[in-house]
């Protein structure tokens, strides 16, 4: 059995479109979606229809709640919330209906699968943690691996006994220990905030060989960025796409 997880699309079309070519390529047996699968992008449409077309399970992120929750949309930062507001013009009555009844967090494969901490948050962000806070989360549920998104970043936390290590995360493989827990951040598809490129991101989890590997896939960067401008969403958004 082999995963594909993603993370923050972020109504990013043209990323989703390499990033399903090059799952294509990886003799995966199914996709997993960590959530905010709209907001900030300008084609959330076309995101939602190509999930659903590929049956792509998903949990729900924060920019979902914020089309569920008009108070947690009110507490969004002016970029988030005004991105929304012409997100959900741009959304169908059925890609709503569908983004509005995604679960808070999914178990599979002996892994759970949540946007921001686990067990099941949709806000809380996973930046850096220290120590301390890494055994708090661990011994928040039982499974052995958790995926996360949220961050738009990479993390890589393993927990073995009482002692618990980090590693960074390139574009690479890595082996686990079955013998061991981990905590791993897959990056962003839509919206990387990494150190390594603006390439789309998401992560291979290979059950059988108990390895991740980090891919980082080229799109239509600039296709994107011109969207972004003619449906007016906020400057910055394209401003963080391409550096």
């Amino acid at each position: 059995m082999r995963l594909a997880i993603l993370a923050d699309i972020h109504g990013n079309y043209r990323a989703l479109q390499a990033v399903f070519a090059d799952i294509a390529r990886q003799d995966t047996d199914r996709s997993i979606s960590l959530g905010d699968n709209i907001g900030y992008g300008p084609e959330p449409e076309e995101v939602v229809q190509a999930l659903r077309q590929h049956r792509i399970d998903s949990v729900m992120g924060n920019h979902e709640l914020g089309l569920v929750s008009r108070s947690y949309f009110n507490r969004l930062h002016e970029v988030a919330r005004e991105s929304l507001a012409l997100t959900r013009t741009l959304l169908s009555a059925a890609s709503l209906a569908w983004l509005e009844s995604l679960p808070v967090a999914q178990v599979c494969c002996g892994a759970r699968f949540v946007h921001g901490c686990p067990p099941q948050s949709m806000t809380v962000f996973l930046h850096e943690p220290t120590d301390n806070r890494l055994r708090r989360i661990f011994s928040s549920y039982p499974e052995s691996i958790c995926f996360a998104g949220h961050t738009h970043g990479f993390g890589f936390f393993e927990q073995n006994g009482l002692v618990l290590s980090r590693r960074v995360l390139r574009a690479e493989r890595v082996q686990l220990d079955p013998g061991r827990r981990y905590l791993l951040l897959p990056g962003s598809v839509g919206q990387p905030r990494d150190a390594l490129n603006w390439h789309a991101k998401y992560m291979v989890w290979d059950l059988g060989a108990q390895t991740i590997e980090v891919r980082a896939v080229p799109y239509d960067v600039q296709t994107t960025m011109r969207l972004l401008t003619e449906r007016r969403f906020p400057a910055s958004n394209a401003q963080r796409l391409f550096w």
